[in-house]
């Protein structure tokens, strides 16, 4: 079962190949950012984490729009149960988006009623500096 969920970017950033190595500083600053916005998805805190979005993001689904997305595409997923990194990609160019610093972060991720789940999550370094997630996607 494939799951959709937020902006055409996400979707995209799977096709994305590595174009610089990028700063372990820099992984680990999305990292933290992706982390963090993800947390206000697993308490259903779903207005929040449109607000804490990156402006790529924002600027492609409303609000309304998102938080009926999410429920839908979360909700019959149940609880968290897990979440592992696989793997973090640095890159500055994404399909379809405009360039700049993004990662693509792979989490093998379990869920109370789907027992394997793969979540992309791509933050990107936002006009002000900082790093904000600009798409998600459950596969």
């Amino acid at each position: 079962m494939k799951l959709g969920i937020a902006v055409t970017v996400v979707a995209l950033a799977l096709l994305a190949p590595a174009v610089h190595a990028g700063e372990p500083a820099t992984v680990a600053h999305a990292k933290a950012a992706a982390e963090a916005w993800l947390a206000l998805i697993d308490a259903g805190r779903y207005a929040e984490s449109w607000v804490a979005a990156a402006s790529l993001f924002t600027a492609a689904v409303t609000q309304p729009d998102w938080e009926r997305m999410v429920k839908a595409g979360r909700g019959p997923l149940g609880r968290l149960t897990s979440r592992t990194l696989q793997s973090a990609t640095f890159t500055r160019t994404l399909p379809g988006a405009p360039d700049g610093e993004y990662v693509v972060l792979r989490y093998a991720t379990l869920f109370e009623r789907k027992a394997s789940a793969v979540e992309i999550v791509t933050p990107m370094r936002d006009p002000d500096g900082a790093w904000r997630v600009a798409g998600y996607y459950i596969q």
